[in-house]
Order: C-alpha cells, then structure tokens, then sequence
C-alpha cells in the first residue's frame, strides 16, 4: 500500500459538479417491472420471516433478477460518481415495515448493517420530534427541522429511503469531496497538504456514550491512486475544546474554513428532492452530504419519514491508516484492532490500550 501527498487533481467520475449533474439523470436508476416484482417478492418473504437482523445475511434472501442492478449500484459507489439514487418502488401500497424490509434486504447485498446508536439499530427512522435547531447543542440532527451542515457519516455507505416527504424542503444535497480538492488546489495550493494533517474530531458532541472523547482524522486519503475525502469542520472545531487536543494551526483553520466556502457555492451541490420510496446510496469517501431545512405537516401520519442504514462495504478500497471515524467504529464495534488508530478519553481499560498500542496507535489519557 502506496500512501502519497498528491497534489494532483482528481479526475474521473468522482469529481463532480451538482448544476452539470443537475441536467441529467444518468445518476438515477429506475426499476424495470421485473426488478421491483423480485423485491417485492423478497421482502414480502423477509417480512413474514422476521429474521435477527445482527444474523440475517445476503445469502438467506437471494436475488436472481436483480443482481446485475445490484453489481451497477455498487460500482457507482466505489468507482463512480460515489452514488446513486433507485427509483420505482411502489411504496404508497406497502406497509411501512414491507417498505423497511425491503431497503434492509438491499442492504444486505451492499454491504453489512451497522450498529447506529447505543442501543445496537440497525435501521434508523429519521423523523423530526424537536423544535431545536443546530444551535442548540443538544439537538439531535435526526431529529429536527434545521438545516444540517456538510458532513461525513460514521460508515463506509450511508442509505436513506424515503417513506414520506416532508410539506415543502427537506431536499438532500450531496457535494463531491474530489471536486472540494480541486478547487482546494486551484486556489489555494499552499494549503492543500494540511488536509493529509492528523485531525482531532469530537467524537462526544458525536456520541454522548462515546469511550472517548475525540478520534483523529486525516480529510483526505490518496492511497494506491485512490482518493477519498472525510469532513465536518464542527466536529473539528469543537474537538479544539478538550485538554489535550493540540491547537489548530492558521493554515489548519484557513484551510477548513474553505472547505465549507466551496461547499456552499452556488452550482456545487446537488439537491435531491425526495420521491415516496426513492433510495439514495451514499458511498462517505466519495461525497459529503447534507439537508436543508424543511417544513413539515401538522399530521403525524403525513410527517416527513425516511429510513437510514449504515453499511460496512469492504471491497478492499485502500484507505490511509485510521481514516475516517468508520475505522474507529468497525474496531470497536468488534473489540479487535485491525489498523493503526489514537485515542483520547480519561480513562482507558487496560485491554484496550493494549490492542490500541499494538496495532501501532496511540491511548492518551487525559489528566
């Protein structure tokens, strides 16, 4: 594995525009009668079977028809566009939970669910319950109206399904991290290198059961000619507020502060209004991702509701040591480290400093 401080624009389909993509629809994939009959059929099955969904595989709901659609989704992900959006389910004649069961089955067969909270879900509902907004920093993102900053999930793909949309915004926006590089390069190439510099993010403001308080982070990974971004500067800002975390360089701080510049520039992002049953798969390497800010209905049942999954996709995509907090989350998830990571909480058990030093990490402890 070949890691390197390139300082070359990112060409290819990963580096994109959202007013060009805007014009087409080559990034969305409409479901042949064929296709949306088979997963029906399998999730109809999966739903009248109630498997455990920490056991259940890809091989216990085969899929015949769809395979080759599946082969295409995951390619978009890994060396496409970074996702794509499937469309066609007929979801306004389903139950919720056949609607759920098969967005679960489809997951399954790109990927490995993931643990979303402390109490082990899978499968996540993204429903406003709160009045807060961002500013508030007991707001949960899932869980309000507010617009949503530009972020990277704690997964290798991040899916949404959309059950019902809301009154009027709510639009998803994604923004390609290669482009976010590019422009980095054209515009100021002096600060281009400090996005290889090892971040503290904040990883309680993330998780209030955290083990530890931050987890660090390149925002950018160029391992064997393979690029991939990860960012969220608030979680990098915030992070500044631990004892221990060493303060942010000017060029560190120029060089986040442009990152959210970009994204933000008219002409970046796509925005992607949400259709009953549409399904947006996300691979987080690829693009950051946010959401505007939305009014919802007065009626409970009319009330913007998506699904989200988590997914493990391991197709061997090189990654620099430690990068991203999805590492973090897959070693301590399973209680085996496989890579390099540094950890800062007070207090570590002394099983755990040692698989961390073992696999050439650091375990500081803060006083």
């Amino acid at each position: 594995m070949t890691t390197t401080t390139d300082l070359a624009p990112v060409g290819g389909p990963l580096a994109w525009r959202g007013d060009e993509l805007a014009t087409s629809t080559e990034w969305v994939y409409v479901l042949s009668d064929a296709e949306r009959t088979e997963l029906e059929e399998v999730g109809r099955r999966f739903l009248n079977d109630d498997p455990d969904l920490r056991t259940v595989t890809a091989a216990d709901y085969p899929l015949d028809v769809c395979v080759p659609a599946v082969e295409r989704w995951g390619a978009d992900m890994d060396t496409g566009r970074g996702f794509v959006l499937i469309r066609g389910l007929r979801t306004h004649e389903y139950s919720d939970a056949l609607s759920g069961s098969i967005f679960f089955v489809i997951g399954l067969h790109l990927g490995v669910p993931m643990r979303q909270n402390e109490l082990g879900d899978l499968i996540d509902h993204i429903i406003a319950t709160s009045n807060k907004t961002m500013d508030d920093p007991t707001a949960l993102p899932s869980r309000i109206r507010d617009k949503l900053v530009f972020h990277s999930d704690s997964s290798d793909v991040v899916s949404l399904m959309c059950l019902r949309p809301s009154k009027s915004g709510g639009a998803s926006s994604l923004v390609s991290g290669a482009t976010i590089y590019n422009e980095i390069l054209r515009r100021r190439p002096d600060l281009a290198p400090r996005l290889f510099d090892e971040f503290h993010w904040d990883w309680k403001k993330q998780d209030p059961d955290a083990p530890a308080m931050t987890y660090t982070s390149p925002m950018v990974s160029y391992v064997d000619g393979v690029f991939s971004f990860y960012a969220g500067s608030s979680m990098i800002f915030s992070a500044q507020a631990y004892p221990g975390v060493p303060a942010l360089t000017q060029d560190q701080i120029d060089v986040i502060n442009l990152v959210d510049e970009i994204t933000y520039e008219p002409g970046v992002a796509l925005d992607m209004d949400f259709q009953p049953g549409d399904m947006q798969w996300l691979l987080n390497y690829a693009a950051l991702h946010s959401r505007t800010e939305f009014v919802d209905y007065p009626e409970i049942q009319r009330r913007r509701h998506l699904l989200r999954l988590w997914l493990k996709r391991d197709v061997g995509r090189p990654l620099a040591p430690g990068f991203g907090k999805n590492a973090v989350v897959k070693v301590l998830g399973d209680g085996k480290l496989a890579v390099k990571v540094n950890v800062t909480a007070h207090k570590f058990s002394g099983s755990a400093r040692d698989k961390i030093t073992a696999a050439g990490g650091s375990a500081t402890e803060l006083s």
